[in-house]
């Protein structure tokens, strides 16, 4: 019998990993902020949802280290947490392209 290719810890770990990419108004979200810096209104903006739901979205995603914030007095912006993040979202889409 072949060994563990990989442990279940780290099944684990990649199976939540890939729950929390999977919701379209989340990978919406990450997909903006791998183009730049922005604030909760204009990501609210962006996915037509309410300041409060993208609020929601972006604590789950700073909880999964997928984005960061920085606050500039009342503002606060978020940007992607580091750049494996978009790294992971543009060979996905590289990959999604060869499709045909």
């Amino acid at each position: 019998m072949n060994k563990e290719l990989i442990n279940d810890d780290l099944a684990y770990t990649l199976a939540e990993f890939y729950k929390i990419m999977s919701d379209h108004t989340r990978m919406k979200i990450i997909y903006a902020l791998t183009k730049k810096e922005l604030c909760v209104g204009e990501l609210s903006e962006i996915v037509n949802m309410s300041q409060t739901a993208v609020s929601y979205q972006l604590r789950i995603l700073r909880g999964a280290r997928l984005v960061k914030y920085r606050r500039e007095g009342k503002m606060i912006f978020y940007s992607i947490d580091d750049e494996h993040v978009s790294d992971i979202i543009n060979t996905t889409i590289i990959h999604l392209g060869h499709e045909e």
